[in-house]
Formats: structure tokens, sequence, C-alpha cells
């Protein structure tokens, strides 16, 4: 296989390199990912083509791009950027599910946190960590895993020409499939979440949660909310990943002064939480009708969408408890950019995004 057709199946526009362009066997694409010239070595332009290094101050170990080795690694930053950071921000979650359910009970964010505080104490604020963790660990997993798999398969269905014009609906299309996959590994341990913390008594966590579910209505119980969790996910997740990588790369055009591949990954990855501060909280103005839809229907036995509709109303519907989700979400998706992106860099690959170069003169 010659150089040009390797070349055609990896879209390194997506992955902008870290390391400067200083040897003269190294051209500069338009992207700015580091290409060997047609002049370098067979050798050089095999080891060049595929392995990209991550910032100087990384582990100094390098991944093939889009190997085994690089869908592992992803898969791991997503179970850590999503486990971690939605167990943490379990008390938020909390208080914004009680607000979404009871809202004459839970008015706003400091008395719902003072309900909870006079009704089950500091420990109750935490109800329903261990569904939070394991579930969105394993959407977690499926979402950047799947994400990079589709952004790569998609990019080769497009060919290099259509994959850097339309680079924003590969990121759209890639997230989207993924997301699907990723709320079918999601939905059992939501349901199951949203009961514990809402339904007073109805169990003490997962593992008295789940059963209760399945004996009282079967696994289809456990599914029951797939469609609008699909509804709120899939938005969230194209909102997420493709405003981030965009924001990102006019950062690196319009803010940070100094071209990406000469910023210290410490800069890099702040680069990297601020744009998914900024993606996060687009991900939650659009999502959040949904989520007071999943909230509802996993508490309510038997209760449709229009029984949602006509019970909370359509304005409630969608900015009941959103101040408090875009605090979340933003939060959350900014830490979640961060620590995937911070993964990333120990195992040797590049962060997410990034603009192009100046062009040289």
């Amino acid at each position: 296989m010659g150089f040009s057709d390797r070349k055609s199946l990896i879209p390194s526009f997506l992955y902008s390199t870290t390391s400067a362009s200083s040897s003269k066997n190294v051209t500069t694409a338009m992207d700015g990912s580091s290409q060997p010239s047609i002049s370098s070595s067979s050798s050089q332009m095999t080891e060049r083509s595929f392995l990209i290094p991550a910032p100087k101050e990384g582990s100094g170990y390098k991944v093939e791009m889009y190997s085994p080795a690089f869908y592992a690694a992803s898969t791991v930053g997503g179970i850590l950027s999503c486990g971690l950071t939605h167990t943490a921000v379990t008390p938020l979650d909390l208080v914004k599910c009680n607000m979404q359910i009871d809202p004459a009970k839970y008015k706003s964010i400091s008395s719902g946190f003072g309900v909870l505080l006079k009704e089950q104490g500091v420990r109750g604020l935490f109800k329903g960590w261990a569904p939070t963790l394991l579930g969105y660990s394993a959407q977690g997993a499926c979402k950047y895993g799947f994400y990079e798999y589709f952004k790569k398969y998609y990019s080769d269905l497009a060919g290099p020409e259509n994959a850097v014009k339309y680079k924003t609906l590969i990121y759209l299309a890639g997230s989207a499939s993924a997301e699907v996959i990723a709320d079918v590994a999601l939905c059992p341990f939501e349901a199951v979440k949203v009961r514990v913390q809402t339904q007073p008594g109805f169990a003490r966590g997962l593992s008295d949660g789940l059963p209760k579910i399945v004996k009282a209505e079967g696994v289809a119980g456990l599914y029951k909310g797939i469609v609008p969790l699909w509804g709120r996910q899939i938005p969230y997740t194209m909102m997420k990943f493709a405003s981030f990588e965009n924001i990102v790369e006019q950062l690196y055009k319009h803010v940070i002064p100094t071209p990406k591949d000469q910023c210290s990954s410490t800069m890099q990855l702040g680069v990297s939480f601020a744009g998914g501060y900024l993606a996060g909280i687009l991900c939650a103005v659009v999502s959040h009708p949904a989520d007071n839809l999943v909230s509802f229907l996993n508490n309510a036995k038997g209760a449709t969408v229009g029984d949602a509709v006509n019970k909370l109303g359509l304005w409630s519907l969608c900015t009941r408890g959103l101040p408090l989700r875009i605090f979340m979400i933003g939060t959350l998706t900014g830490a979640q950019w961060g620590i995937y992106d911070s993964f990333k860099v120990f195992v040797g690959l590049p962060t997410t995004g990034g603009a192009p170069p100046a062009a040289q003169k």
C-alpha cells in the first residue's frame, strides 16, 4: 500500500499533532497535522504516518492511531471521564431530579438541599451513587470509544476531501451513533437511580433496587425510559462533541496567542476544560426537556410522554431545573474533556481538537 493510500485512511485533520514540525522531512498539512514528505525514506513514512506524538510533557509513550490500543485508551478515558464526574455531582443531580418530580416541595436549589439534609442527612445527598458510577462508566466507555470509531469510519466513507469539508457533520454523525449504543448500557442504571433518588423507601441502592424493578415490571421495566433517554442524550452528545471540537479550534485561532503545537500540555488541557464548559452550557439547554421527561417517566409507573406534557406543561418541561442543570452540565462536561484529554496525553495521544498553525511565510 502506498503512502497516499495510507494517508487517505487516516483522517489526520481530526487530530492535530502536538510536536513542532522542525524537520525538513516533515511538511505541515492544511489541517495542522505533521505528515512525512514524499522524499522521506520508506521507514520514516510508515512510522510518522501512524504514530502521533503527545505534548512534550507527556509520558513519552506512543500509541498507534486506530489500533486496538488506541480504542482501548479511548474506552478507558471515557470510563474515567464520565464515571468519576457524574458520581462527584450526585448531590446536585439528586436535587435536580427531586425539583423535576416534586416542585412544590423542592422549590429551589438551596431549599432543595435544605429539605434533603433535614430529612436524610449528609449521607442522603449521595443516594444513588452506585447506579450513577456504574451506569455512567458504562456509558462513557461506549460514548468515547465508539465516537472515535465512528468518526474514522465516516471519514473513510466520505473520503479525504469531503471529510475535511464536512468535518462538523462527521462529528455529529459519529457522536450520535456512539450515543445510541451508550444509552443502551446506561438505561437500566438510570432507571434504578431515578427511583432511588425520588421515591423514599423504594430501595437503598442498586443491589436491591435493580431486582425490585425486574420483579415488578420485568426486564422491559429497566428500558421504559430508553426513548426519552435517547431524546435527551443524543442531542446532548451531538452538541457536546461537535461544539467542543469547533470551540477548541476557535480558541486556538482567536484567543490563544501561541499555536497549539507550541503550547504546553497544561495549557492544552486548560483549553480542553474551557471548551468543554462552554460546550456543556449548550448541551444542557438542548437536552433539558428530555431530561425532565426521563425523570417523570421513571418516577410515574405507566405514565406516557403525553402525560408528562399535560402535567408539566411545555414551558416547565423546558425550564424547570434548567439553571442548576446548566451549572452541573457545564462543570461536568468541562471536567470530562479535561480528564479524557489528560488520559490521552498520558498514553501518548494528542489532545482533542485545535486549529491549524499559521502558514509559514
